[in-house]
């Protein structure tokens, strides 16, 4: 089942993945269990919910 994405941030970014690290902080603070994964096809950092893996 695929994840929820709720932010992009490009992997070339000067920064790394550090604006998508903030972004999941900011989701998290809000209650929202956000992660922060690197998805390669796209050259991108997604910040993700995790499947919770409860469905059938």
């Amino acid at each position: 089942m695929p994840r929820e994405v709720l932010a992009t941030s490009p992997m070339g970014h000067p920064r790394g993945s550090w604006p998508a690290e903030e972004q999941a902080r900011q989701f998290r603070a809000q209650g929202i269990p956000a992660t922060v994964v690197a998805e390669i096809r796209s050259d991108r950092y997604l910040v993700v919910v995790p499947d919770q893996g409860g469905e059938s």
